[in-house]
């Protein structure tokens, strides 16, 4: 970077949260030609630009973007961006995701029409660094800067936003498989229960979840048990095995090959040294 460009950021490693987690914020003082792409991201992404100008590329077109104007990245969508040669853009950004995220993108309208938004005014872009302020990693900071996005959503609502979708969409029935799931992730249960506990079945269950979370409900079940099993490791009050019963998972060795599988690390190494029913460390 030269003495006129700067760079402040916050990543999250691994969201706790599956209802809406930040993954990343900042603001960026680009050089020029500095660009991104084209790639794909794999969740929700907000840049709104402060100043100077560049291009935003989707789906074929290109958007030339100045001071107030915004874009949005979407899962899975092939993008690109660029900071303009002779006047590079500075702006500020948020990245999340998670099961609520698609519901409360699609309230804010931005999904329904082209991926940039202009006059979005100094207030909106407060709301934004309000996120970035509050960034850290511990578990207050995360539920912190959660707050804030859903202020900044609230905000995009307010100025950009329709009416949400009118009930009889489905939605109320993967609230409810989701409360269920919250409240008996513990115990032996499956889609099927899942299923039944809504009133419909896994079929139409699955249809829902990936018309509203975009994540089958297997994969969400499965997501939150470790989630869970996460937030319990920490603590280092427990064994793996513990653990492991205390998420739903009968079995402690599939119980450490899922876990690595989604966190990247046998749970024996996640958080705190876990002690084993013997007081030894559990092996991996």
């Amino acid at each position: 970077m030269t003495s006129d460009e700067f760079r402040r950021s916050f990543k999250m490693s691994f969201p706790n949260s599956l209802g809406l987690t930040v993954y990343s914020c900042g603001v960026q003082k680009c050089g020029a030609c500095h660009s991104w792409g084209p790639a794909v991201r794999d969740h929700y992404l907000i840049h709104i630009v402060v100043s100077g100008h560049g291009v935003f590329r989707c789906k074929g077109k290109t958007y030339p973007l100045a001071a107030e104007d915004g874009f949005l990245v979407i899962p899975s969508e092939v993008v690109s961006y660029a900071a303009d040669r002779g006047d590079p853009w500075e702006y500020c950004w948020v990245g999340f995701n998670g099961t609520d995220a698609k519901r409360l993108m699609e309230q804010t309208g931005l999904l329904s029409g082209e991926p940039v938004f202009h006059s979005a005014g100094p207030a909106l872009r407060r709301r934004m660094m309000d996120i970035c302020d509050v960034s850290g990693s511990k578990p207050s900071d995360e539920a912190r800067m959660e707050g804030k996005l859903m202020l900044f959503l609230a905000a995009l609502m307010d100025r950009f936003g329709k009416q949400a979708a009118p009930c009889g969409n489905g939605y109320e029935y993967v609230q409810k498989a989701i409360r269920f799931i919250d409240c008996n992730y513990s115990g032996e249960i499956d889609v099927s229960r899942v299923a039944a506990s809504a009133g419909i079945s896994r079929s139409h269950l699955y249809r829902l979840f990936m018309q509203h979370i975009s994540i089958p409900p297997n994969e969400y079940l499965m997501r939150y048990r470790i989630s869970k099993a996460a937030s319990l490791l920490k603590t280092g009050r427990l064994t793996v095995g513990e653990v492991a019963y205390s998420t739903g998972f009968s079995d402690q060795l599939y119980f450490s090959r899922v876990f690595k599988k989604y966190m990247g690390i046998p749970p024996s190494r996640y958080g705190p040294a876990i002690r084993s029913a013997g007081g030894r460390k559990e092996q991996e």
